[in-house]
């Protein structure tokens, strides 16, 4: 929170206590509110107590209803906001263009230009005293006097100033308009998290921005919490308060014992109402912001510059869960894994980071060479063979050549650097992800895109991802009668249908819904979780209704509900009878719910007893039939306890036992129409699909030959969590990787599998050595505890409309279908990026190549660069600015789903990129070099070598500034192509991008060279010359047809160019520890080389650092990642994204993922 605004702000609250509260007439102000929430537990209870006499008291102060909220009048809304504040932390300012241009100058490479360009100017002014001591200084002054021209001496530093400024305008806006998209995603995402809370006594979904003190808030299982409240009434439900407290046990908050909630924190089990009694810069969370924007000076806001020095603020934060560390060992550890990436490098990270080093080291010892021949050359040419006298009066004459050379060396270094190679992997990204939103992927962090075109396995969930998740009953087992379709009501008892109906009714979230159809002729609308809903249209299929029967017992008269959790795998609701005896229904897995019944429910509704035997049979002719026709079966249950005594409700294992079984219901959920596809476009692009879910074995498998993931008659596993632990792990319980490497090739069908079975399968391929490429591992979840194999995976797909906050947070992208298409589209992205890198470097490179060695043998031979320090710098703009562009908003095309990925191994350059790379290096070369050494006898001009200081262009250079330019033109269209393909013009027309910055270029390059005269050293051509320039750049397109015919296999040392070694490739394979803290080693080598000699070389930082390229996307991307809790999506292990995460940066609670859980019946 970089700015006071929000102390402001907070000081603005603090003087509205006293006074408005009064004026806005409610019974309780802000402070008294507030030191009410920073008590805990018991003593929170007696407060609460003692000032209000209970928590209707307290409503009544702040003018609600416990049952039906605020009656949502404007005005009253407003008066809150006033009094009480709104829910939003005031966002941290974004950088002004001109702080902007201020850090695009930092650039070293830069500076050196921007110092040599000053000395040049200032000595171009200096005029030796006397007359004749022109001669007396040697070559060194000789023509300096011709035609007036040495008045024109400054134009070249000034020329040099001016194209530096060019560059740093061009830089900074590049950062500042992708500050600005970063910014646009940020609020679409601001607008898309909507809590529930009861307004009028209706329930209403409320952008969290809406949501105001004296609300009555509902809250779930997987709800990031977006205010403090207190709880009004709650059933088993477990808080995650470690992002707060540091502590990693869940929380049990009960309204008798700890009815205490902070905003930021998450529901990890249970539901319930709360009563919202602080927002934005009052809640918990608010005050730690509100701490961390005051006291911002001093060391600690150092530290944050350093770490932060590209974080942009996005807007309003509104309300991100806070992360402070766990007691001092885990700061310490925090604030090292700060500055650890979240997961592994990419592999294109990897790669990139590797090759700019190579190509920095390589730029820097050519221009040092060259600096050193040039002086030496001038030394011993005048000093030496001439025997000339060192004259104090020629010593600035003397530096202005020496000045001269270190900036033709500079030059060198500026062309040598691909600077462009960060900006074109921005543009590709940031292009990519604006793309990626249209096809329903909302990426989080920028990496994953690229990453995604790497992919070799997908592990997703079934329901709702492969199938519609819109369940429908569509048969059942009641009174001792198995129905294939939903039977006519007058066939079973009343008996049975009344308990069937009240077990089903009450036993499932009152927020879980069947609403009519919007449109005429539509299906029924289902809110809520989707098996609930399908039990519901069982009671509704059965011309019953359950809305009276919740009317007659509402929410808060439930007298003990045991919700869904991974672990029971069922859902159980406590009533009390009139008579005060008590009766329990239950629902669940059927497998799981009839191992606990010893009684069911004959035709005539009369329970008899149920033995074991009956139970195998009941799986063999009920169970498994319907769950081989894909349908997933729920089992209803209830059970009766006496009034006296009192059971222990806490002790599970023994209330959850002796069950009656009323039903097996089958309910069917559709394979979405376009998975079967999709998955054949997977298989054909060398990505393995896996199926992981939580549902019964039997349905699993017909659901997977339903998508095409396993055929009938192939070699493939389809096991179930029980039977991969017994195959995985040794006599003592631990995983094995040995073990694993036996199972997890031919996995395909992952049934009842709990969330730590998924995380342990995707550990398990990722570690594995099997293959010679190492697995790259997407995996999608929804549930708050796929959470563990969401972070561990490389690529995490959350789902955007079944998915809790939690599972959001923890993941890369967000699929706002759920609908598995989308992530090959993802794929498809993500091969698109790479390749599209690919072409920028097989351009930049042949540029690179070209334009070091001419400017290194001119200079050698000549004793100046052929290409001038401010036509070097042009050409650096048409290679890096405009191609960047050009080159990486090529749209994919569906051929790159026809190969298999590219891998970790295979070198970024491919061989026929290398050979493209060298051929066209070559013909460039041949025809500069011929045009420097006999150009004047073939144009018949006067020689341009060996001019003098200060002498005006020559027509010489010119033909071949021009000439060099021309050819890069036309050799950006052959890099469009990189697989060798003969038709580079193929789909040229699709990226009006391209076209137009080729052509935009071209234009320039007439103006530059007909008027650009002594600044650009050119001087006007004819239209002869103009001709012959172009006929050699056409060339170029010839010559990539026959390099085009020459085969690879001829080429053999082409084979490891570019080639990355094993030790640097393979980074997070030996994972340091669990907790993300993989650090790869080309991280550490790299490190090394910076503190020998990178630490002044900044701009070549900036490309090794092509990792931050990546976080200058997740720079924004970070804060886009904060608020991820407005998008309920936040939490990033351990990417810290802005100043006031610094010290406050935990890691997603780690939890024990066995002890969180999952929505009821969700895989």
């Amino acid at each position: 929170m970089g700015d006071l605004t929000n102390s402001d702000y907070y000081a603005k609250t603090q003087r509205n206590d006293g006074s408005s509260n009064h004026e806005g007439g409610f019974g309780v102000s802000v402070m008294e509110l507030r030191g009410l929430m920073e008590l805990r537990g018991g003593e929170a209870v007696v407060k609460i107590q003692e000032d209000y006499g209970d928590m209707d008291g307290l409503c009544q102060r702040l003018k609600t209803s416990p049952t039906e909220g605020l009656t949502g009048d404007v005005t009253d809304l407003d008066k809150r906001k006033e009094v009480y504040g709104e829910n939003l932390i005031p966002p941290k300012k974004p950088k002004t263009f001109l702080q902007l241009v201020w850090e695009a100058l930092q650039d070293v490479t830069l500076i050196i230009l921007e110092v040599a360009a000053l000395i040049s100017l200032g000595l171009s002014f200096y005029q030796p005293p006397g007359g004749d001591s022109g001669e007396s200084c040697g070559t060194a002054a000789a023509g300096a006097e011709d035609e007036g021209e040495a008045e024109a001496g400054w134009i070249e530093g000034a020329a040099i100033l001016l194209s530096v400024v060019c560059v740093v305008l061009v830089t900074a806006f590049n950062d500042w308009s992708k500050e600005k998209q970063f910014r646009g995603l940020q609020s679409r995402i601001e607008q898309e998290q909507k809590f529930q809370v009861v307004r009028g006594a209706e329930v209403i979904q409320l952008p969290v921005a809406d949501i105001v003190v004296g609300d009555i808030a509902q809250i779930k299982y997987g709800d990031l919490l977006p205010a403090d409240g207190v709880l009004i009434q709650g059933n088993d439900l477990k808080i995650d308060e470690s992002s707060l407290t540091g502590e990693s046990d869940h929380v049990k908050k009960d309204a008798d014992r700890d009815p205490m909630l902070l905003s930021g924190t998450h529901v990890m089990e249970g539901s319930g109402r709360m009563l919202v009694t602080a927002v934005g810069v009052n809640s918990q969370t608010g005050i730690i912001f509100t701490l961390l924007g005051a006291g911002e000076e001093g060391e600690e806001e150092k530290e944050k510059e350093k770490k932060v020095k590209k974080q942009d603020g996005a807007a309003a934060m509104e309300m991100q869960p806070l992360k402070s560390a766990e007691g001092g060992e885990m700061e310490e550890k925090e604030k090292k894994k700060a500055n650890v990436s979240k997961k592994e490098k990419s592999v294109l990270q990897g790669k990139l980071t590797k090759l700019a080093v190579q190509i920095g080291k390589a730029g820097l010892v050519m221009s040092a060479i060259t600096v050193i021949i040039l002086v030496l050359y001038f030394a011993v040419d005048n000093f030496v063979l001439q025997k000339r006298p060192w004259l104090t009066e020629c010593t600035p004459i003397y530096v202005q050549y020496f000045v001269k050379f270190f900036i033709i060396g500079v030059t060198v270094l500026v062309v040598a650097v691909p600077e462009g190679l960060p900006l074109a992997v921005t543009i590709s990204l940031a292009y990519s992800v604006k793309k990626m939103m249209k096809d329903n992927n909302l990426v989080r962090h920028l990496d994953a895109c690229e990453t995604m075109g790497n992919a070799t396995a997908i592990c997703s969930d079934k329901t709702g991802t492969l199938t519609t998740n819109r369940m429908t009953a569509v048969a059942c087992y009641v009174g001792d009668v198995h129905y294939k379709e939903i039977p006519d009501p007058g066939l079973l008892s009343v008996k049975s249908l009344d308990i069937l109906v009240n077990a089903i009714s009450l036993n499932s979230a009152y927020t879980t819904k069947i609403l009519p159809a919007t449109k005429e002729g539509g299906l029924p609308m289902q809110v809520g979780n989707k098996t609930e809903c399908g039990l519901l249209g069982l009671v509704l299929d059965l011309k019953r209704d359950y809305q009276p029967v919740r009317n007659q017992i509402p929410e808060e008269k439930l007298y003990k509900v045991y919700t869904f959790n991974s672990v029971r795998k069922s859902m159980s609701t406590v009533i009390k009878l009139p008579d005060g005896s008590f009766r329990m229904y239950s629902k669940g897995a059927s497998e799981i719910v009839l191992k606990k019944c010893t009684k069911i429910l004959n035709q005539e509704g009369e329970p008899r007893v149920f033995r074991p035997r009956d139970k195998d049979e009941m799986v063999k002719k009920v169970i498994e039939p319907m769950a081989c026709d894909g349908l997933r079966t729920i089992c209803v249950a209830f059970r009766d306890f006496p009034a006296d005594p009192e059971p222990l409700w806490d002790n599970e294992s023994d209330i959850l036992n002796e069950l009656t079984a009323v039903c097996v219901v089958g309910i069917e959920d559709p394979v979405r129409p376009e998975v079967p596809a999709a998955i054949v476009r997977c298989q054909r692009a060398g990505i393995t699909v896996r199926m992981v879910t939580g549902d019964n074995i039997n349905t699993a498998r017909a659901i997977a030959i339903k998508c095409g993931i396993i055929h009938p008659g192939e070699d493939f596993l389809c096991i179930d969590g029980k039977e991969f632990n017994r195959r995985i792990r040794n006599e003592k319980g631990e995983v094995e990787q040995e073990r694993m490497d036996k199972v997890w090739p031919k996995l395909r069908v992952l049934a009842r599998s709990s969330p730590t079975d998924k995380h342990t399968l995707v550990k398990g391929i990722i570690d594995s050595c099997l293959t010679e490429q190492r697995q790259v591992v997407a995996v999608t979840g929804d549930g708050t505890n796929d959470g563990p194999a969401l972070k561990k995976a490389d690529v995490g797909f959350a789902m955007g409309i079944a998915g809790t906050d939690v599972a959001k947070e923890a993941s890369d992208i967000i699929l706002t279908d759920d609908n598995f298409s989308s992530i090959v589209k993802a794929v498809m992205w993500g091969r698109n990026v790479y390749d599209s890198i690919s072409k920028f470097l097989q351009f930049q490179l042949t540029v690179n190549v070209v334009a070091v060695i001419v400017a290194f043998t001119g200079a050698c031979i000549t004793q100046d660069s052929p290409l001038k320090a401010v036509q070097m710098l042009w050409v650096n703009l048409i290679m890096d600015t405009f191609a960047s562009l050009a080159l990486a908003t090529e749209p994919p095309t569906e051929a790159l789903l026809m190969r298999k990925p590219y891998g970790r191994n295979k070198p970024l350059i491919s061989s026929t990129m290398t050979k493209n790379i060298l051929g066209h290096g070559i013909y460039q070369l041949v025809i500069i070099f011929s045009l420097l050494f006999v150009g004047e006898q073939i144009f018949d001009i006067d020689s341009g070598r060996n001019a003098p200081l200060h002498s005006p262009p020559s027509e010489h250079y010119t033909i071949i500034f021009n000439t060099f330019v021309l050819m890069q033109l036309f050799n950006e269209i052959n890099a469009r192509k990189i697989h060798g393909e003969r038709n580079v013009f193929d789909g040229i027309f699709r990226n009006p991008i391209f076209c137009s910055i080729v052509f935009g270029t071209f234009a320039i390059q007439i103006v530059i060279v007909q008027f650009g005269g002594k600044p650009f050293s050119c001087t006007p051509l004819n239209l002869e010359k103009w001709g012959w320039c172009t006929f050699l750049g056409l060339g170029e397109l010839v010559w990539g047809q026959v390099i085009a015919t020459i085969p690879n296999s001829k080429l053999r040392f082409l084979r490891g160019a570019g080639q990355l070694t094993k030790k640097n490739e393979m980074p997070g394979d030996e994972d340091m520890s669990e907790d993300n803290e993989e650090i790869d080693h080309a991280e550490r080598e790299l490190r090394r080389g910076q503190v020998l000699w990178f630490r002044g070389l900044n701009r070549i930082q900036t490309q090794i650092d092509v990792v931050n390229t990546f976080k200058s996307g997740s720079s924004y991307q970070g804060q886009l990642r904060r608020q991820s809790s407005t998008t309920s999506q936040n939490q990033d292990v351990t990417n810290v994204s802005s100043p006031s995460h610094v010290s406050l940066s935990n890691a997603l609670s780690p939890t024990s993922p066995a002890s969180t859980a999952a929505p009821a019946g969700q895989c």
